[in-house]
């Protein structure tokens, strides 16, 4: 077997001067092709890694709302955009406004884990404006998901079943991990001793984590901290999270 040895190799050096960080050494590498400035070559470098490290947490993202199925999103509502709701009253104005400011900033909301609670009557508007920020922060790559917690509390329980091809934490897991989950029909059913417990976990899990969730309810303040238990309600509205109230009349038949 051979031996390896080291080679040396001497690149010709000259002095050469960047605009942006002065004099430097570049290299000749090869016949006229001189080294470029170490510290433009370490900016445009980390550009690089920058634009790659986006590329792939959107197709990341893109993946995973693929694998839910348009972020479980009524087909009743895939055209619920913001722009399309109309609001004819200084209140409907308010909860516009939020929900606009809301999807806009997504990135600070995402940093503090900033929740709301949507309450008022059936036929308000409170899934639209949800599922429009739902579909702004889709459109920025980030990862949503809508349910409702009959779909929830049913999805967990099937994990009980012998056939189960999903554990049960692996469904608690699946509700955490979004970047926003939008939760509808709180407290249409009676809220079972099981039911607040898995509640908890889910969004407790997302509480520890600073992942915001929008929480609709046809029920009062009050009866959604019922509900939902006092822990639930308390750190919901922690970090600036909200309660929007959707105190008019129906649109729907109009």
């Amino acid at each position: 077997m051979s031996d390896l040895t080291s080679v040396s190799i001497n690149f010709k050096t000259r002095q050469d001067t960047c605009e942006l960080h002065g004099e430097f050494e570049s290299k000749n590498y090869f016949r006229d092709h001189w080294s470029k400035c170490p510290e433009c070559q370490k900016i445009e470098s980390d550009k690089d890694a920058e634009k790659r490290a986006e590329k792939q947490r959107k197709e990341d993202a893109y993946r995973w709302m693929r694998s839910l199925g348009h972020a479980g999103i009524p087909e009743r509502f895939h055209d619920r955009t913001l722009d399309k709701f109309i609001a004819t009253s200084a209140k409907q104005e308010f909860a516009l406004k939020f929900a606009k400011e809301y999807a806009q900033s997504f990135d600070d909301v995402l940093k503090s884990g900033r929740c709301a609670i949507f309450c008022g009557q059936p036929g308000t508007g409170k899934t639209h404006l949800s599922v429009g920020i739902g579909l702004d922060v889709m459109r920025n790559r980030r990862s949503v998901l809508f349910t409702t917690v009959a779909r929830m509390m049913r999805r967990v329980k099937d994990t009980f079943k012998k056939d189960s091809e999903e554990s049960e934490s692996e469904v608690v897991d699946l509700f955490a991990s979004p970047s926003l989950l939008i939760v509808d029909e709180i407290g249409v059913q009676f809220g079972s001793e099981f039911e607040r417990n898995m509640m908890f976990d889910i969004l407790n899990d997302r509480y520890e984590n600073r992942m915001p969730t929008l929480l609709l309810s046809n029920l009062t303040p009050s009866e959604v901290k019922t509900f939902l238990g006092e822990r639930v309600f308390d750190r919901l509205r922690e970090d600036g999270g909200k309660i929007i109230p959707f105190d008019w009349e129906s649109h729907r038949g109009k």
